[in-house]
């Protein structure tokens, strides 16, 4: 991180800047009893997930009739919860994390300045993530190839492993709020105007530990990696238990390995992303890639472990065809604005000279930027339509053929989540942008479907 144009700045301007965006959005109590619901809650539901995948057949259902024998939610968590002392998961998961992380320091790659911050910091990279991307993967191929490791363990040692990760996260969390009071890594941190705040939303946009970006680590190289790698363990478990992959299982994990392929082709754009220039480091973040992408995002092809679907050669190519292209639209609109921004506008999209907005907005010290606000290709059919896309291409490596909601969680989830990241970053822009993000929005009127939202 360099303070480059960095300057003092008073504690209500960052505060100011680091929440003003987050009373948007479409769910409502972000500021105290969202956080609550979500520290406690989300942690609980993280197992119960894991638990009706694995115990349960991947039945809500039979996860209810459960529940209310059990007389509570509580009780029956307590009852069916792994104990996070146990010294296998923790040796597999310190053994990934670290691996991961000398990746992140040994393997070279360019050097990377992302956008600028409000304070005027510019973070800095080593744009290596491909790299570290194919060695992950080559190593879990050697390593399970040799026998050194047996892929199919993380499926039946995945409630540990999460419980675990549940106990480090929480613990890693509250670590990086004191941080943030105490020693933070850059002028973009303070405090939020309260402790639950500060754990929830974090103390620091941008902080680091020995050198290591704390974002890129948690976000990019566990959750992400980790989402690589585990569908393909789960994969040799039901290899190991009926003596194939089923047609179902390799579409999705085939789809999901293309998905992040393309993230880590495209990691530099993602850290100029909301989730790394806005969301500070906190529970929201780091705490959801840490526990709840390895739960959740995973969690169709863990399904599918114990459920083999054969869906015939036509019905098996339609569908990875159907996801590959939303795959491709996904990437291309992200493509887009990239290559839009990098050119500073003066580049031809669809066959036509880019249209934009040209806005300019005060920092928080006082300084005037500007920016060109794209409408055109994607991105002037609406202001996030790249959200379809990703929508459906998570629909596509749910195989929409199960009689059980669990393979479709992660869908509804990611849908609602991108719903309310795009009324949220539109309260940010207005803010923002002021009259300007209005003249974009009559430019461009609908936030994520032509014609109707």
């Amino acid at each position: 991180m360099s303070d480059r144009d960095a300057s003092s700045s008073s504690s209500t301007k960052r505060k100011m800047e680091s929440t003003f965006a987050d009373k948007g959005g479409l769910l409502p109590g972000r500021e105290v009893m969202g956080p609550l619901f979500l520290i406690f809650g989300c942690p609980v539901f993280s197992i119960l997930a894991w638990h009706t995948n694995y115990n349960l057949g991947g039945s809500f259902l039979r996860l209810a009739e459960e529940i209310y024998e059990a007389k509570g939610v509580a009780t029956y968590a307590y009852s069916i919860w792994p104990s996070p002392f146990q010294a296998r998961p923790w040796k597999f998961l310190l053994c990934f994390m670290a691996f991961e992380l000398l990746l992140m320091k040994a393997v070279p790659g360019k050097p990377f300045e992302a956008t600028i911050t409000a304070m005027g910091n510019v973070p800095r990279y080593t744009a290596n993530g491909v790299q570290c991307y194919v060695i992950s993967l080559v190593a879990l191929l050697v390593l399970g190839g040799t026998g050194v490791f047996q892929p199919g363990d993380v499926y039946d040692l995945f409630g540990p492993m999460l419980s675990c990760l549940n106990l480090f996260a929480l613990v890693f969390c509250a670590g990086l709020m004191i941080k943030g009071y105490v020693a933070p890594s850059s002028s973009d941190s303070g405090t939020n105007g309260s402790y639950v705040f500060d754990f929830y939303w974090g103390t620091e946009l941008y902080p680091r530990i020995l050198g290591w970006d704390v974002k890129m680590f948690t976000n990019c190289r566990f959750g992400m990696m980790f989402w690589a790698l585990a569908p393909i363990c789960y994969a040799h478990k039901q290899y190991q238990d009926i003596g194939y992959v089923s047609s179902s299982l390799f579409v999705s994990l085939a789809l999901q390995l293309v998905y992040i392929t393309k993230f880590f082709w495209w990691e530099t754009g993602y850290l100029c992303s909301m989730d790394i220039q806005h969301d500070r480091a906190g529970y929201y973040i780091c705490w959801g890639c840490l526990v709840w992408l390895p739960c959740i995002y995973t969690s169709q092809v863990y399904y599918m472990v114990k459920h083999p679907l054969d869906l015939g050669p036509v019905s098996a190519a339609g569908l990875f065809a159907f996801g590959i292209f939303s795959i491709w639209a996904n990437y291309d609109a992200d493509r887009q604005r990239q290559a839009f921004r990098a050119n500073d506008g003066n580049l031809k999209i669809w066959g036509k000279p880019a249209a934009c907005v040209r806005a300019t907005y005060t920092t928080s010290e006082g300084k005037t930027r500007s920016s060109c606000l794209l409408a055109s290709g994607w991105w002037g059919l609406a202001r996030h339509f790249h959200y379809i896309p990703e929508i459906t291409a998570s629909l596509a490596w749910s195989v929409p053929f199960f009689p059980h909601f669990m393979p479709y969680f992660y869908v509804i989830y990611l849908t609602i989540l991108l719903m309310d990241r795009a009324w949220r970053d539109d309260d940010r822009c207005s803010v923002k942008y002021g009259k300007f993000w209005d003249a974009y929005c009559n430019r461009v009127p609908y936030k994520i479907i032509p014609g109707l939202i």
